[in-house]
């Protein structure tokens, strides 16, 4: 067995790392006194082994300056809890039922010693050092008045279920880890107490908080609430929960607008701080993380400034609270309240154990006394007082209850009709069993871990037996904390309600149950389960809710409206991510859902429609003849080719007459044929380009502009012959410019050109491809040119042969004549460069269709102007002026 000296430590320790100060008076004191409870009252049940118990059972402990001080003669305190009271009755309820049964520790009784705590750690502190030491002692008291012998024998319990705040929480286990005895909390929620490492020897059957700041987290996020407001307690509870909040939601893009803080000793002014915050934030969510007493005050306050329009968002700690369910200010104020609660579940048989309990047949039960006392204004009689002085007479001064009933004894005395049957009070209220179930499990999981300790088996003992036959009852007065521990670490069971129960360190998997304030006729407002989160997985029933507008619409909260399609978010400077203004995609961009932080490019094929929201096909544009521009070029194109038809017609019709036949007339026969080609190639690059209209329009093009450039040249090489010849000497020279010599001469020529289109067409010749560089809704299809140098070359050869043809015609402008052809082609060469000089910027710089437009315009004006300066004059002199078309008049000087 364990030391006194030990204990006595372990005080001094735990006194030391909780700041408070214990004096050397005090430990002589507790050398010589009992280890009772503060408010020596207790409830108390024998058997083979004994399980601790400690719950907050009264309210308002005295007032004193250090509870550490008067260890341990404390004043009882006072003002009974119904709530807690029902907590040590499951403890008993269970305890019983598995007594009772033939499967769990059977042939084994288990017992209880249950405490009241207070609500004061200090408190806790003492009673545990009493459970864990057990009252066997035997000392003399120094003080000279009290100089005489003390002694029990009870024995010290193995485990201890209680803890029902994260402060006692911390504070037992520290005490107790030393000594590895487990601690199983049914209220304990610190996430703090979770770390194996500072706390080995705790448990508990609530989950950790963070799992309920998840749950609410994702609340959030599943009804698009990215602009709330959040009110929590000042303390670990209510900055775990807004920590926790903040990392389940980030990058969810939700954001809190503000946080307050509720000091419990300035709960007014904090209160309505909270409420003048709220009434200013366009949040229309609120997320409220404190004690139901703290949150009563805040909506008294919020009921003063007239703010009822909030959806409020609850946690365990008074989600479920009746004090605020019944208040009347709350149905103004937080109606539709949606909140997270400690899971519920039934328990068989509980109801009708708590409403035949009566103090007649418990007669050591000081507890149910007091709450009869309560309830009933009368003193349950003789018969039970006689029979709590026998049980004080027994266990001694720890047990002086009688005091108070001493102290009531103005009490009429109860008539014995009085009963829990049929009346409703908190403490046999059974419809919403929640932290008592969370009892009943912490029973249950110790009951689980003794049997996996007791049950060892030999050779004779059939599988799955349930004796015991290596472990007598002398085993079990020798059983371990530390022991109980390992078995406890690893229990694993289904309970009465086929529930599987294990622990995960200290933990359980996380349940909780999703309730909602709900407003009915005939009271101010019900609770309605809605849902629940079972881990990480929550489970709602959305059309059961009834939020704050008093409708199943879902309440709006957020900072900036959501950006429609075709918009993407553009983040405020300064201001949180949930804070943003809309802006229109780009041309070429989309975005096809609500919210969009980026627009996304069309793909290359595809552009956006009008509204920036879905990419569509891009349309594909060139120069067609159904639009007014290619009417337009192939009205003259076609034109400029019936005009030089005209002229052939005309020229053939006069074939005889000096002014056709001056300057050979089969060169201008085939002179007109080549500008009939150079008009009707334009034709061919109007319309959709394919594979053979590219390689042909060039090749067209190239050939029919060179031929027509060559006759020019040799028309001029004649005529420079010509005079040439008529000199003394020079008669020979007119020989080598004779008709087969020009006609050579153009066939020369204009081969090379047909080399050259064919060494470019064979080799990289120009293909049909989309031009993707102009960004719009069009796509242009063009010939591109996949090689620059052929077409360099094409345009090239006709550029040299133009400006020879040019500097030729330029040299025999002046040869006396009075019909001199050079004069014409000079004219129409300079047309013909001048064209083509500024062709080569218009055409780089064209965009899309309208680089072939420029080409096409390019092609057709310098075809004009050949045929307008060589063939107009003529024309209308042939034509208008016929007295002009003789020989003599054109040899006149």
């Amino acid at each position: 067995m364990y030391q006194r000296t030990s204990y006595l430590l372990i005080v001094v320790l735990m006194g030391r790392q909780l700041g408070l100060r214990v004096g050397l008076q005090v430990v002589q004191t507790l050398t010589c006194s009992r280890w009772g409870t503060p408010s020596n009252q207790g409830l108390f049940q024998d058997g083979d082994v004994v399980f601790g118990g400690l719950f907050s059972i009264h309210y308002q402990p005295p007032a004193i300056a250090n509870d550490f001080t008067l260890l341990p003669h404390y004043k009882p305190c006072t003002g009974l809890e119904h709530v807690p009271l029902q907590y040590i009755y499951a403890m008993v309820f269970a305890m019983e039922e598995i007594n009772n049964s033939t499967t769990l520790l059977p042939g084994v009784k288990l017992g209880y010693h249950i405490f009241d705590s207070c609500g004061r750690p200090p408190w806790a502190l003492q009673a545990a050092l009493s459970l864990v030491g057990g009252d066997r002692t035997s000392c003399i008291s120094n003080h000279p008045a009290e100089r005489r012998v003390l002694s029990t024998g009870d024995h010290p319990v193995p485990l201890i279920i209680g803890g029902a705040s994260s402060v006692t929480g911390q504070i037992l286990s520290r005490l107790l880890g030393p000594l590895s005895a487990p601690l199983i909390s049914y209220l304990a929620s610190c996430p703090c107490l979770s770390d194996r490492l500072q706390f080995p020897n705790f448990f508990r059957t609530i989950p950790s908080d963070i799992y309920q700041a998840r749950a609410i987290a994702q609340l959030a996020i599943r009804f698009n609430w990215t602009w709330i407001g959040a009110v929590v307690a000042n303390n670990n509870y209510g900055h775990m929960a807004v920590k926790v909040f903040e990392e389940e939601t980030q990058g969810k893009e939700v954001c809190l607008a503000f946080v307050e803080t509720l000091e419990r000793q300035n709960i007014v002014s904090d209160a309505r701080r909270a409420a003048l915050t709220i009434q200013a934030s366009t949040a229309r969510v609120i997320l409220v993380f404190s004690w139901y007493t703290d949150v009563r005050e805040l909506f008294l306050q919020l009921a003063k400034i007239n703010v009822t329009d909030r959806q409020f968002l609850a946690s365990e700690a008074w989600s479920t609270s009746n004090d605020l369910l019944r208040h009347s200010v709350t149905r103004k104020v937080a109606s539709g309240v949606v909140g997270v609660a400690i899971r519920s579940s039934p328990i068989p048989g509980f109801q009708t154990f708590l409403r035949s309990l009566n103090p007649v047949n418990r007669p050591g039960d000081e507890f149910l006394r007091e709450f009869w006392e309560a309830k009933f204004g009368c003193s349950p009689g003789a018969t039970y007082s006689s029979s709590l002085l026998n049980s004080i007479s027994q266990k001694g001064t720890r047990h002086s209850p009688g005091t108070r009933s001493l102290q009531k004894a103005s009490l009429p005395p109860c008539s014995g009709t009085e009963s829990l049957e049929g009346v409703q009070y908190p403490f046999s209220d059974t419809t919403q069993l929640r932290v008592t179930y969370n009892v009943y499990l912490a029973v249950y999981a110790a009951a689980h871990a003794l049997h996996s300790l007791l049950s060892c088996t030999d050779g004779d003992s059939p599988p799955g037996s349930n004796s015991y036959p290596c472990c007598s009852l002398k085993l079990i007065e020798t059983i371990k904390p530390i022991e109980l521990l390992q078995h406890l670490n690893n229990v694993n069971f289904t309970t009465p309600q086929g529930e599987i129960f294990y622990f995960q360190g200290a933990d359980i998997p996380p349940r909780y149950d999703l309730v909602n304030w709900q407003k009915v006729p005939e009271r101010s407002q019900k609770l309605v389960k809605i849902g629940y989160v079972d881990g990480f997985d929550l489970y709602l029933k959305e059309a059961t809710i009834q939020w704050s507008t008093g409708s199943n619409q879902v309440p709006v909260s957020v900072c900036s409206e959501s950006c429609p399609a075709g918009t993407r978010k553009a983040n405020r400077k300064g201001e949180p991510v949930c804070c943003f203004d809309c802006i229109s995609c780009a041309e070429g961009e989309i975005s096809n859902k609500t919210g969009s932080l980026h627009c996304e490019r069309c793909p290359p094929d595809f552009w956006s429609n009008a509204k920036q929201t879905a990419c569509i096909p891009r349309q594909l544009d060139y120069l067609s003849f159904n639009e007014t521009l290619g009417i337009t070029l192939t009205a003259a194109a076609v034109s400029g080719a019936a005009v030089t038809t005209a002229v052939f017609v005309v020229f053939v019709y006069y074939r005889q007459t000096p002014m056709v036949r001056a300057n050979n007339s089969e060169l201008s026969f085939l002179l007109l044929l080549s500008l009939k080609l150079c008009f009707l190639c334009s034709l061919v690059f109007i319309g959709r380009p394919s594979v053979w209209s590219c390689r042909f329009q060039q090749a067209a093009f190239g050939i029919s502009f060179v031929l027509c450039v060559s006759c020019l040249q040799v028309k001029t090489i004649v005529v420079l012959a010509a005079f040439r010849s008529a000199r003394p000497g020079a008669e020979a020279l007119i020989r080598w410019f004779g008709p087969g010599q020009q006609r050579g001469s153009v066939c020369l020529l204009t081969c090379i050109q047909i080399i050259i289109c064919a060494t470019w067409l064979s080799l990289s010749p120009p293909v049909p491809q989309r031009d993707l560089g102009f960004q719009g809704s069009k796509v242009t299809m063009k010939c591109a040119m996949a090689s620059v140098v052929g077409f360099s070359l094409v345009l090239g050869y006709i550029g040299l042969l133009a400006c020879t043809c040019l500097l030729l015609a330029f040299l025999a402008r002046k040869l006396p004549d009075n019909f001199n052809e050079a004069k014409l082609i000079t004219f129409s060469m300079l047309i013909f460069c001048a064209v083509w000089v500024a062709f080569v910027p218009a055409y780089i710089s064209s965009p899309g269709k309208y680089t072939v437009a420029v080409e096409i315009f390019a092609i057709l004006a310098s075809s004009y102007g050949l045929l307008l300066c060589i063939f107009a004059p003529k024309c209308f002199i042939i034509l208008l002026r016929p007295e002009k078309n003789t020989k003599k008049h054109l040899m006149a000087r």
